[in-house]
């Protein structure tokens, strides 16, 4: 990884600075990407952006910037992206600061903010070598997320392709699934989300195989494919199926003949049951029969110790005598027979036996 910090002046920064949809924001000469795909909106307000003029017009110190330099050559913003917009913007008169443009400025209050000195480290290295630099610097003002992290270090046409899917207010996959995944689409959860459905986890594998890859078609049908099966399997819609990781469920089940009465049946009467305190679980435990998807009430303190000292402290299992913290509670009946968590239901057993009776 080679990192190395300059000085570029305002001078130098502003050159060939344009903002237009078709070429994006650019700078530097117009090698300079101000805003790559990843990035998220100029979000800068008319007292942040006025501050950072009036630093520079101060001479006072800037934070420094991250720039990530490219195969070809050029360079994209990793960190600095308002500052540097802000910077351009008055410079090519977009908006005035004390009332002042840049072009009613003296010619030596012009040339000292041109001449102005920022401090930019130059990142470029191997994909796994910048991803690890820029989880590590200290990224100023609202830190990238892990996924906008890796569209820098995979920056390219698959992720342009992507974030037109996934990461953009109103974007597709927002209209299609928005009611089963959680977080925002602009901060990547969505994008993140799915690529690490369809890769298992190996997000960043995935990416650097499919860097150059001309659109990210495969990942949008593969979305598309998931949340169709999702709403054929459990057709009843409610507000617990958001946020539920439907990929992975459907990953390992979509091959299943699953009956959607049936299952909405279960869902129905877990629902009502009290000793189902994770009612999102529900879903994965009518697909996979395993209990611990529900966190199934537990036995509280009080009916522990009313259960101990009805007991004499004796484990019922092994006629042995225990300290209460030597023990645990234990359904008589088993939820999945229908016993409940209730004073009449439970026992307490050494832990050896409570887990022997587990394991059977």
């Amino acid at each position: 990884m080679n990192i190395e910090l300059k000085e570029i002046t305002i001078r130098e920064l502003t050159e060939g600075y344009i903002d237009n949809q078709e070429s994006g924001v650019r700078g530097y000469g117009g090698t300079l990407d101000i805003r790559p795909p990843y990035q998220r909106e100029f979000v800068y307000k008319d007292k942040q952006r006025g501050a950072v003029i009036h630093t520079v017009i101060k001479s006072f110190p800037l934070n420094v910037m991250y720039w990530a330099v490219r195969e070809d050559g050029n360079y994209e913003i990793i960190d600095g992206q308002q500052r540097t917009v802000s910077i351009c913007q008055y410079v090519q008169g977009d908006f005035s600061v004390d009332m002042r443009y840049f072009h009613n400025l003296q010619d030596d209050e012009q040339a000292q903010i041109l001449s102005y000195k920022l401090m930019v480290y130059f990142c470029e290295g191997a994909a796994s070598e910048k991803l690890e630099w820029f989880r590590t610097i200290n990224i100023a003002g609202e830190e990238l997320t892990h996924q906008e992290l890796r569209n820098a270090v995979y920056s390219g046409s698959w992720v342009t392709d992507a974030k037109r899917h996934f990461s953009k207010n109103g974007c597709p996959a927002y209209g299609v699934g928005s009611k089963y995944l959680s977080g925002s689409p602009i901060r990547q959860d969505y994008l993140e989300t799915t690529i690490d459905w369809h890769s298992e986890g190996a997000i960043e594998a995935y990416m650097a195989e499919r860097q150059n890859q001309p659109n990210a078609n495969e990942l949008w049908l593969y979305f598309l494919a998931v949340i169709n099966w999702v709403e054929t399997v459990f057709p009843n819609y409610r507000r617990e199926m958001k946020g539920i990781p439907w990929g992975e469920l459907y990953n390992s089940h979509k091959d299943n003949a699953w009956d959607s009465a049936k299952l909405e049946k279960e869902i129905a009467r877990l629902m009502q049951d009290d000793d189902v305190t994770k009612k999102k679980g529900i879903y994965a435990y009518v697909l996979t029969g395993k209990e611990k998807h529900l966190n199934i009430r537990a036995f509280s303190q009080s009916q522990k110790r009313t259960h101990y000292e009805q007991q004499k402290g004796v484990c019922l299992a092994c006629d042995d005598h225990f300290e209460i913290g030597q023990m645990e509670a234990d359904h008589i009946k088993p939820w999945h027979k229908g016993g409940k968590t209730e004073l009449n239901n439970g026992q307490m057993l050494c832990k050896a036996c409570n887990r022997e009776k587990g394991g059977k």
